[in-house]
């Protein structure tokens, strides 16, 4: 398995990733952990894509998710599937409003609260953006790869592909 799994904050890339590792293990790379450095200062790109490859030689079986264009577009040829989850900018709010502290990247559930209204600011801006973080660039990925991938524009289908309870 080397998945990689691209779509807007708050379209399910962790939880879809957690779920699928709980029926088939592999690591698991959240491209947050490699495109940013403390105090949220994104890295150069070289940085975090060279991270993404020594990481993608290390394990046989892996399974990559972000929003980060950038950085997946050159680790692609690696990629046995690639899964475009796009379940529009509502149920994405829905998710972010709704989701689990954080502790790999806020130090309190208090800073993610706080952080909150920002991110949603910025997931509502997806298909209007224009940079590697947007829709535009989100499509591009998935319709020039030519390999096997999937689109889900709806959680309910997250459900059917796993065979089990999407929450």
């Amino acid at each position: 398995m080397k998945i990689i799994l691209l779509g807007n904050a708050g379209s399910g890339k962790s939880t879809l990733a957690k779920r699928l590792l709980d029926r088939q293990p592999a690591a698991r790379l959240s491209l947050d952990r490699v495109a940013f450095r403390e105090g949220m200062e994104r890295r150069p790109l070289a940085e975090s894509v060279a991270e993404v490859w020594r990481f993608i030689d290390a394990h046989g079986h892996w399974i990559i998710e972000g929003c980060y264009a950038d950085i997946i577009e050159p680790i692609l040829p690696a990629c046995e599937e690639l899964i475009f989850l796009n379940p529009g900018v509502e149920a994405c709010v829905a998710h972010c409003r709704s989701r689990p502290w954080e502790p790999e990247k806020f130090a309190t559930r208090e800073a993610q609260d706080a952080h909150l209204e920002a991110l949603i600011a910025w997931v509502c801006a997806y298909e209007t953006r224009d940079d590697e973080y947007g829709l535009r660039r989100h499509r591009a990925l998935f319709d020039g790869f030519p390999g096997r991938k999937m689109e889900l524009d709806d959680p309910s289908q997250y459900t059917s592909m796993l065979g089990m309870d999407w929450q």
